[in-house]
């Protein structure tokens, strides 16, 4: 079973300045998809099976031992209006030995960032985040998630962007210091795998202040995703068994979108998995071409759905 497990940060972490490797972004999504409002202590369990069965990769337990440990000594940096803020994410890490389980105890700080949804948060697909394996890529798409409602992002300063991709140190090292080099190989990259590998495709504009380039700005656009990756891990939605919060809320933007606003067909599509499910993979095939159906796509969906009878041809 294909399932797209939702993950969702507070903007403030989004933005923070970090360099992780792409092992250790890996391993702080699969966290941060474990967070569980309910759970007051604040330790979690990391299933190292679960991890390599969404990515295809195996992990030596040497590199996680290092992965974790360097994590444990990097530190957020959180700038808001009021204030400069430095966070540590562990408290502590103890590896299970034969189990393949790491657990994680969170600091108390952190965990604001991470549960408080209510207004500022960025939300984006573990599958997705998982399958690119820059990770540049993997940070620019949180960004670009953040955007995404919008269509386009905010004006970011290019070195300020630098410094949040870890590129660029205070002390003004910079690790592609040639514009050419930032963009064959940071940005292009992660155009491509974004474009090829998540529900997002995104390009980029750099604006020039006199002879140098100062700002970047992207450009964001939802696109139907060709497969996903397959794991276990299932948020359901509490009325309806079997359908993942992300597919159900993307079945009713669907509905929205072709136009089929009848109360009792709406209601027995979205109270049926497998009728959510339909929805989802005739929306890809409608954007993929696989599905023609220009005229009318709303009124095809439903009598694929068995929801209404399909029109009789017209007599020759």
């Amino acid at each position: 079973m294909s399932k797209d497990l939702e993950v969702r940060q507070h903007n403030a972490l989004t933005n923070a300045r970090y360099e992780y490797s792409e092992l250790q972004l890996d391993l702080l999504f699969f966290l941060i998809s474990k967070l569980r409002k309910d759970q007051q202590d604040r330790v979690y369990e990391l299933n190292i099976k679960d991890l390599s069965s969404l990515t295809g990769k195996k992990y030596n337990a040497a590199y996680l031992h290092k992965a974790t440990a360097d994590m444990g000594s990097r530190v957020f940096e959180v700038q808001t209006e009021t204030r400069y803020r430095q966070l540590w994410m562990f408290q502590r890490v103890d590896y299970l030995l034969g189990q393949g389980i790491i657990e994680i105890k969170l600091t108390e700080d952190i965990t604001p960032y991470l549960f408080d949804l209510k207004e500022n948060f960025t939300s984006y697909e573990l599958a997705s985040a998982l399958r690119l394996t820059s990770k540049y890529a993997k940070r620019i798409y949180q960004y670009c998630s953040q955007w995404k409602d919008q269509g386009e992002s905010k004006k970011y300063d290019i070195q300020e962007f630098k410094m949040m991709l870890g590129l660029l140190d205070d002390k003004g090292k910079d690790k592609a210091i040639r514009m050419s080099d930032f963009r064959e190989s940071v940005l292009d990259v992660a155009v491509k795998q974004i474009n090829e590998h998540t529900e997002l495709h995104i390009s980029y504009k750099l604006e020039k202040r006199v002879r140098t380039y100062k700002n970047i700005v992207f450009t964001i656009k939802r696109q139907a995703l060709a497969e996903t990756i397959p794991f276990d891990l299932v948020t359901t939605v509490q009325d309806v068994p079997g359908v993942q919060q992300s597919h159900f809320d993307n079945a009713a933007r669907i509905l929205d979108e072709l136009r089929i606003t009848d109360p009792k067909h709406r209601a027995t599509i979205l109270a049926s998995a497998a009728h959510v499910a339909e929805v989802n993979r005739y929306n890809h095939d409608l954007k993929t071409g696989k599905v023609k159906a220009s005229r009318n796509p709303g009124g095809l969906l439903l009598v694929r759905l068995g929801l209404v009878a399909a029109k009789a041809p017209k007599p020759a």
